[in-house]
């Protein structure tokens, strides 16, 4: 594997085309999280240290190889050159043959990034020539966007064909921690999963079971579990047609030595504006939904947490958008978050809504690694081999 953080490595003077993922949230044009930005800036610094010149491809939303307006880097340009306390040019117009040489104009150590790779359709038709083009920017590849490398797109996938590629600091720190965690388990291991859809994290389960001591079960895939398995679960979201997935994860479960773990008490409500009320899964309403988990859960969770050695957290707990349905979701934060810095667990998180409520309560750096990759972060513990990394692996 090639290593940017190689120190035999030469760069200066060198052309880097860096790839990263700086599709942030933002609202009427600011950006209202920034933990991706944070995440490559120990590469972009590693890379001025070299003093290589740095040319960033990266995008944000889905303009479908358009240009749209909305959708420009710019002011991510400016919030990146704000958090590293130096210039990055940022080069609006369109990749041609004065790109490259506007680039070897800048100076070692300076930074240029490049308008939304995304405007372009040849990124996401992974177009050979496409992938020429922007090979021709530089000297070297550098992937540090490990929540796009389950993407076989050009920037990702084709442009290693055409340039020594190298891994990023990031995309090897989320390696290795992923790696940890399927791989060179310390066991009891634990898998906290939620979400709206058992369907959608099916193989995730039946990847993780047979490696995994325990997985509990929560949000609206635990009422789904609780449904299929005789539990009235009120007006509470559930996904039709899982009876023959439960029974396949129960099947696989025993088998392997897993214990699973539903919600014994919840937090329901009749609509979910309202305060909730705590009750027994047996004492639910035909006009109540679940909006969270309840203390008797905590607490399983809790005593399941104390004797694990290794936590995976994917998914919520419950509502944790609205106040009155967060106390689960955070508890579950908190106990991970403190066995964490006990030093007496390994923990990983990772999932879109699990890093939004991770941010809502302020404990980004209380884990071991929480991972800010969507997509990518589930298919690798699917088992799924990612277009992005294995074209890294192949080239050397």
């Amino acid at each position: 594997m090639n290593y940017i953080s190689n120190h035999n490595l030469e760069l200066k003077g060198k052309k880097v085309i860096l790839r990263v993922d700086l599709n942030v949230p933002m609202k009427n044009g600011a950006i209202t999280e920034t933990s991706r930005i944070e995440k490559i800036l120990p590469t972009i610094e590693l890379l001025i240290k070299k003093q290589a010149k740095i040319i960033i491809l990266s995008h944000i939303g889905r303009p479908k190889g358009k240009v749209v307006e909305g959708m420009s880097l710019k002011p991510i340009s400016k919030k990146l050159s704000s958090l590293i306390n130096k210039e990055v040019l940022f080069n609006k117009e369109s990749i041609s043959k004065t790109t490259r040489a506007e680039i070897e104009k800048i100076p070692n150590g300076s930074i240029m990034m490049l308008e939304n790779i995304r405007f372009y359709k040849g990124e996401e038709l992974n177009d050979n020539e496409f992938s020429k083009k922007i090979s021709n920017l530089g000297d070297i590849f550098v992937n540090d966007a490990f929540s796009c490398s389950h993407r076989s797109h050009a920037s990702i996938e084709g442009i290693t064909k055409h340039l020594p590629s190298f891994f990023g600091l990031q995309i090897t720190k989320e390696i290795n921690a992923l790696k940890k965690l399927t791989s060179e388990i310390e066991k009891p291991i634990t898998l906290i999963i939620g979400g709206s859809k058992i369907s959608t994290k099916i193989n995730i389960i039946n990847n993780l079971i047979k490696k995994f001591s325990n997985i509990i079960i929560v949000g609206g895939m635990a009422n789904t579990f609780l449904k299929h398995t005789g539990k009235k679960i009120g007006t509470s979201i559930f996904e039709n047609d899982c009876k023959n997935l439960i029974k396949e994860i129960l099947k696989n479960a025993e088998k392997y030595n897993c214990k699973i773990t539903c919600p014994v008490d919840v937090v329901v409500a009749n609509n979910p504006q309202y305060k909730g009320s705590i009750k027994d899964i047996d004492e639910i309403g035909n006009n109540e939904m679940i909006l969270d988990i309840g203390p008797k859960t905590i607490l399983s969770i809790k005593k399941i947490i104390d004797e694990s050695n290794t936590v995976l957290w994917n998914g919520p707990a419950g509502y944790f958008e609205n106040p009155n349905f967060e106390y689960g979701t955070k508890e579950i934060l908190e106990i991970i978050s403190k066995k964490t810095k006990s030093d007496k667990i390994f923990s990983v998180a990772g999932g879109g809504e699990t890093v939004a409520a991770i941010n809502k309560f302020k404990k980004l750096k209380s884990l071991t690694f929480v991972s800010t990759a969507g997509g990518a972060f589930l298919e690798y513990l699917e088992g799924k081999t990612l277009p992005g990394i294995n074209a890294l692996n192949q080239n050397v």
